[in-house]
């Protein structure tokens, strides 16, 4: 039977997932629930991770490590961003002790303080750290409501650019005169023609977002499209839109996509079309590998 060796806990705005872990990183049990940063603030946060290590079956004196919200200055306590450049084996590094009963820490985010291209990130930087070897160069994709461009080079993450692609969507289709051409049922953009010539247009004219946000509303109401379209279209002018700004910072080298669901297909094929190869890592696992490789530099005396 294999022995549990530590919970690792990814807390979000608005959610919270928890994993009995195993040294090796494999996952014995999970438990989910909607107790994010913004319910804790009223609710406490010791409660809640109290319940779910309940859920999880764990033991009392199990060590817990926290990534995520958890860690922000609105959070439980605040984790303070380490600077870029900075490697990502180095994480645990700037964890920080919770003072509650057990060992429980929560891991840093990662600031590019850089006045011209200033910068933060949470819970991200594990996933980098679980989808990197300690030596790897590259570029690594993590679409959101804030997505995430991140150069690592030998293993520092020396860059990174935040894009409000989800959120300008939200926005955008809600409350702006586009919500007219976006149907309330269409349910999640798919990569159908719309969405690829929308695509097409944002990755050969970037800056004129402007007016082809606009247009996608004349069209319809000149009868060249239907409603139906809409949500897709919409969908490939943000996304070639950040694609195209992507490749202009960093280059058309290749991308490790880390994402899940609808979203991950959107990126996988959005990419695929600007000729960027890609390789595609489950955001979900890649949360567990990272706070594995982090718990291990941790407590891994323990663990055998």
């Amino acid at each position: 039977m294999r022995k549990p060796a530590f919970v690792a806990v990814d807390w979000g705005t608005s959610s919270f997932r928890g994993w009995l872990m195993t040294a090796d990183g494999s996952v014995l049990a999970e438990t989910r629930g909607p107790e994010g940063m913004l319910h804790c603030a009223n609710t406490g946060f010791a409660p809640v991770l109290a319940d779910h290590l309940a859920k999880l079956g764990a033991a009392q004196d199990l060590p817990v490590l926290i990534c995520g919200m958890a860690g922000a200055k609105q959070g439980w306590i605040e984790a303070p961003y380490l600077r870029t450049p900075t490697r990502l084996d180095a994480l645990h590094d700037g964890a920080q002790r919770v003072a509650t009963p057990g060992d429980v820490r929560i891991l840093p985010g990662i600031a590019q303080a850089d006045a011209s291209a200033p910068d933060v990130m949470r819970g991200e930087e594990t996933q980098l750290l679980g989808v990197t070897e300690s030596g790897f160069t590259g570029l690594v994709c993590i679409p959101g409501t804030h997505s995430k461009w991140i150069r690592i080079e030998s293993g520092s993450l020396v860059s990174f650019t935040t894009y409000m692609t989800g959120e300008l969507f939200s926005v955008i289709a809600q409350h702006s005169i586009l919500k007219h051409a976006i149907d309330p049922d269409a349910g999640s953009p798919a990569a159908n023609d719309a969405f690829r010539d929308g695509l097409q247009r944002a990755l050969n004219a970037p800056a004129a977002l402007p007016a082809s946000l606009f247009s996608l509303r004349a069209a319809q109401l000149l009868g060249f499209e239907k409603q139906a379209d809409g949500t897709a279209r919409l969908s490939g002018l943000l996304i070639g839109t950040e694609i195209a700004d992507a490749a202009s910072r960093y280059g058309k080298h290749p991308v490790r996509l880390i994402g899940a669901g609808a979203l991950k297909d959107l990126y996988a094929a959005a990419l695929a079309a600007a000729g960027v190869e890609i390789t595609i890592v489950d955001a979900e696992r890649a949360s567990q590998q990272g706070l594995t490789k982090a718990a291990i530099h941790l407590w891994g005396a323990k663990f055998t």
